[in-house]
C-alpha cells in the first residue's frame, strides 16, 4: 500500500457520483454494507492486504447523501455503546520493583491479541491513564509492559492526527502528498508507567524496546511499515525528559484542538508535538525536500525569560540529551540573577545546585566543551546576522583574572611584575557581533587560551616563526571563521571591527587570499609604516590630504585609576562632544621585511582628528584602515561611525566582569571556568541587548523582553512608587 486510497476525494467526483446512483437504481443492494462493498471493488479501494475498505467507503457515501446526491438504503444497525472489557477489581501493583531500568529482571513487552490481555490493559489505562482507554481510532496496537515484578503499564498506537499545523509544516508535504502518506504516520496515542513505580531510566528505556518493535508489528498486521511516530507531550504536568534520552524530535505545539474539535473551541490543553523516525530516509520515500536551513531570526524575539533559555542553549550536543535540558534550566536560572551563584539563584534547591555541578564538573576531555555550549547560541546569533543588511563582527580580547585560584590547574601567565609576581588566569579573545546601529546580536566565537611563558628565549627570526604560534593568530581565526559563515549568509554583508592589535600585515594578507566579497576588514592603525618606495609614511601622508568633512562625535567620560600592585595608574577625563575633521586616503599597505615576497596590499584610509585640544584629555585622533569602498565624505562619516561602535565589546566585558562577576569564579580547573565562562557570554550579551532596546526602542511592548509574572512585578512596584510619590507631594501641600 504505497499511497493511501482517497476514498471521500474520489467519490466526490461527478462520474463516481452517477455510477454510486447507478448502482442504487437497480435495487439490488439492500443495505449499506453490501453496497459499500461493490463500490469498493469498482474503485478497487483495499487496504495492504488486499481487503475492501468498507468502513471508510461507507462513511464517504454517507457524507455525500447529507449532500444531497443519492439516498442510502435505510440503516438497521442499532447503534450500542459499548463498555470496554474490564477485570472484575484494580490490576494488583508491582512488587519490589528495583530503582534502576537495569535491574528490572524480566523486563518484556507483551503484545495486547486476547480478550484476557484486553482486559488488563483497560483495567490499568481507565484507572491510571489520565486519557482513558479510549476510544482510539484507525490502525491500532496495543502492549502491554510486564516484569517478573508485575504488570508495569502499557502503550497504544492508533491513527495520526488528520492536521497539526507544526508537524506538516515541519514535514513540509502539500495537500496531495498529505492525503496520501498521512497513513504513515503512527500516533502513539497512549503511554503509561504507573504511578507506583520510581525506577530511574525505565520510561526512556521502554519506549526505545517498543520502538524497536513497532514497525514490524504494525506491517505483519496492516501490510506496510510506518515511517514516523508522533506523540504529545502536556508540558504543564510531564517535561518529556524520557522524549528527549530516546531521541525523539520537539517540533512544535498543538492549538488545544481535539480529533472532534469542528466548532474550534480549542478546549484541550496545548500540548508539545514529539516526532520519532522509524524510517531514517523516510523524506526520500514520502517525496518531500529537507527542511529549508537557517531561517531569519528577529533580533527581539524569544528573549523574554521564558524562551530565552532555549533559544540560545537548546539543543547543545553535550553527548546526552539530559545534559542539554540542565543546560538550559540552569542558564535560565542564572540569567534571571546575574553575578549570583546557582544555589543563590535557585534559592537552596539542593537537587539542581548538585546537577549543574555534576554537569560542570565532567571530565576535562567530555563532550561538555564552551565551544558546545555555545553552538546553540551561535546558530542563533547567524539566524539574527541574516536579517540584516551589514553586521559588524567586533574583534576583541580580554584577561580574565583567576589569581585567587592557587589550586585551579590548567591557568597560564596572564602577566609578570618586576619583582616575578606572577598574574594567572585565562586570555578570552571574541567575536561580538552588532547591528549597524549598535544593538547586539551575539557571540560568534569564543578562543580561551591560557598563555604560557617560554622556557627558553626565542632565537629563531620572525619570519621562521609560524603565524599560527603567535598571539595574533586569533585575529586570523576570528577572520576565518566570519568567511566561513559567509557561504551561508551570503546576503550579509560582514565588517570586521578590529583595534590596533588587528593592525599587521598577515591579517590584511589573510583577507585577500580568502578572496571574500562580503566580509571586509575596519582596523585602527597603529603602526606609522612606510607607504612607497620614496620613504612616505602613512600618518604624515594621510594629515597633509585634504579634509572631506566635519563632524561631532561623543567622547565617553573615563574615571581615574590609581596604581595597583599589578594596574597601572591611569588618568581619567570628562565626557565631551569633540569636533573632528575626516580625511580618507588610497594607501598601499607594503609587505615586512621578512615578507618581501608578497605583494602590497590596496587599502582605504579614512583619518579623524579633533580640531582643538581639550584641557584633560589627548586629541582624539584615530588612523582607520579598511578595505570597504570609500569614494565619497558620506562612506567616510559610515566608517567612523562603525568604528565608534567597537566601545559596545569593551561595555560587554565589562557587563560579564562586573555584572556576570566571571573572575569570581571557583573551580578547580580550567576547562571548568570555561565551561562556565560559556554560559555567562549569553547572559551577558541579553542583559545588553535588553538595556540598549529598552534605551532605544522604548515603545517596544514590555512583552517582547518579560515573562508575564515580571511584568506583573514591575507593574506593583510602579504602582507602590507612585502611589509613594502622590502621599508625598500631599505631605508637601499639608
Amino acid at each position: 500500500m504505497r499511497l493511501q486510497n482517497q476514498i471521500k476525494k474520489t467519490l466526490s467526483l461527478p462520474d463516481s457520483i452517477e455510477i454510486v446512483r447507478s448502482l442504487l437504481a437497480n435495487n439490488f443492494y439492500k443495505n449499506r454494507s453490501s453496497l459499500a462493498y461493490a463500490v469498493c471493488q469498482h474503485f478497487k479501494f483495499h487496504n495492504a492486504l488486499g481487503q475492501a475498505q468498507t468502513g471508510g467507503c461507507v462513511k464517504g457515501l454517507r457524507e455525500l447523501e447529507r449532500a444531497g446526491h443519492f439516498v442510502l438504503p435505510i440503516s438497521k444497525t442499532v447503534t450500542v455503546v459499548k463498555s470496554p472489557r474490564r477485570l472484575d477489581c484494580a490490576v494488583p501493583n508491582p512488587i519490589d520493583v528495583p530503582t534502576k531500568a537495569g535491574d528490572v529482571q524480566g523486563l518484556s513487552l507483551v503484545f495486547v491479541d486476547s480478550v484476557d490481555l484486553m482486559r488488563i490493559w483497560n483495567e490499568m489505562m481507565l484507572r491510571e491513564h489520565p486519557q482513558g482507554a479510549g476510544p482510539l481510532v484507525g490502525c491500532q496496537l496495543r502492549y502491554l509492559i510486564t516484569s517478573e515484578h508485575g504488570w508495569l503499564g502499557g502503550f497504544a498506537f492508533s491513527a495520526a492526527a488528520l492536521n497539526l499545523r507544526d508537524r506538516d509544516q515541519w514535514i513540509g508535504w502539500d495537500t496531495d502528498t498529505h492525503r496520501q502518506q498521512l497513513h504513515r504516520i503512527l500516533c502513539m496515542s497512549r503511554f503509561l508507567l504507573r504511578t507506583s513505580l520510581h525506577c530511574h531510566n525505565l520510561a526512556s528505556h521502554v519506549l526505545g524496546m517498543v520502538l524497536r518493535r513497532v514497525g514490524i508489528d504494525f506491517e505483519t498486521q496492516y501490510g506496510y511499515l510506518p515511517w514516523l511516530v508522533e506523540s504529545f507531550v502536556d508540558t504543564e504536568h510531564f517535561s518529556g525528559t524520557c522524549y528527549k534520552a530516546s531521541n525523539w524530535t520537539a517540533i512544535g505545539l498543538t492549538q488545544g484542538r481535539g480529533r472532534q474539535d469542528r466548532e474550534n473551541k480549542n478546549a484541550k490543553s496545548i500540548k508539545t508535538i514529539y516526532i520519532y523516525a522509524i524510517e531514517p530516509d523516510w523524506r526520500v520515500k514520502m517525496g518531500v525536500a529537507e527542511p529549508l536551513g537557517l531561517q531569519p531570526l528577529e533580533i527581539s524575539q524569544g528573549l523574554d525569560a521564558d524562551q530565552w533559555a532555549e533559544q540560545e542553549f537548546g539543543g547543545a550536543n553535550l553527548g546526552n540529551s539530559r545534559l542539554s535540558e540542565r543546560l538550559v534550566s540552569s542558564a535560565q536560572a542564572l540569567g534571571a540573577m546575574p553575578g549570583r551563584t546557582l544555589s543563590g539563584a535557585v534559592k537552596g534547591d539542593w537537587p539542581t545546585v548538585k546537577g549543574y555541578y555534576r554537569m560542570i564538573d565532567k571530565p576535562d576531555d567530555s563532550m561538555l566543551t564552551a565551544e558546545a555550549i555555545l553552538a546553540p547560541h551561535r546558530e542563533s546569533t547567524i539566524r539574527r546576522m541574516m536579517g540584516q543588511s551589514t553586521v559588524l563582527c567586533i574583534q576583541d580580547g580580554t584577561d580574565l583574572n583567576y589569581n585567587h585560584l592557587d589550586q585551579c590547574q590548567g591557568l597560564g601567565i596572564l602577566s609578570k611584575n618586576q619583582t616575578g609576581a606572577k598574574t594567572r588566569g585565562l586570555h578570552l579573545h571574541t567575536t561580538f557581533v552588532t547591528t549597524t546601529e549598535g544593538l547586539p546580536l551575539g557571540v560568534l566565537k569564543a578562543q580561551f587560551t591560557a598563555p604560557q611563558p617560554k622556557t627558553e628565549p626565542e632565537t629563531r627570526p620572525a619570519a621562521s616563526i609560524p603565524i599560527e604560534e603567535k598571539k595574533t593568530f586569533a585575529w586570523i581565526k576570528g577572520l576565518r571563521d566570519c568567511v566561513e559563515i559567509s557561504k551561508q549568509i551570503p546576503n550579509t554583508h560582514q565588517v570586521n571591527v578590529c583595534d590596533r592589535e588587528g593592525d599587521f600585515f598577515e591579517f590584511f594578507d589573510e583577507h585577500r587570499i580568502l578572496k571574500t566579497n562580503n566580509v571586509d576588514l575596519l582596523v585602527r592603525s597603529r603602526h606609522d609604516r612606510t607607504i612607497d618606495d620614496k620613504g612616505h609614511h602613512l600618518f604624515e601622508s594621510v594629515r597633509s590630504s585634504p579634509v572631506c568633512a566635519e563632524m561631532e562625535i561623543n567622547v565617553p567620560g573615563q574615571s581615574t585609576r590609581t596604581k595597583k600592585s599589578k594596574q597601572k595608574a591611569k588618568p581619567g577625563h570628562a565626557k565631551r562632544i569633540a569636533k573632528v575633521a575626516l580625511r580618507y586616503l588610497e594607501i598601499e599597505l607594503l609587505p615586512g621585511a621578512y615578507q618581501k615576497g608578497k605583494a602590497p596590499i590596496k587599502v582605504l584610509v579614512v583619518h579623524v582628528q579633533e580640531t582643538t585640544k581639550p584641557e584633560d584629555d589627548d586629541v582624539v585622533e584615530w588612523f582607520l584602515l579598511t578595505t570597504c569602498d570609500v569614494s565619497t565624505p558620506e562612506q567616510a562619516m559610515q566608517i567612523l561611525h562603525w568604528y565608534c561602535l567597537r566601545w559596545r565589546i569593551e561595555d560587554w566585558h565589562r557587563v560579564l566582569k562586573s555584572g556576570c562577576n566571571i573572575e569570581k569564579l571557583q573551580h578547580k580547573t580550567a576547562e571548568r571556568l570555561k565551561r562556565t565562562v560559556a554560559i555567562n557570554l549569553v547572559i551577558a550579551w541579553r542583559i545588553m541587548l535588553l538595556t540598549l532596546m529598552g534605551r532605544q526602542c522604548p515603545e517596544l511592548p514590555a512583552e517582547v523582553l518579560f515573562s508575564d509574572i515580571e511584568i506583573k512585578v514591575l507593574r506593583l512596584d510602579q504602582k507602590k512608587k507612585s502611589l509613594n510619590h502622590f502621599c508625598l507631594e500631599k505631605q508637601c501641600e499639608l
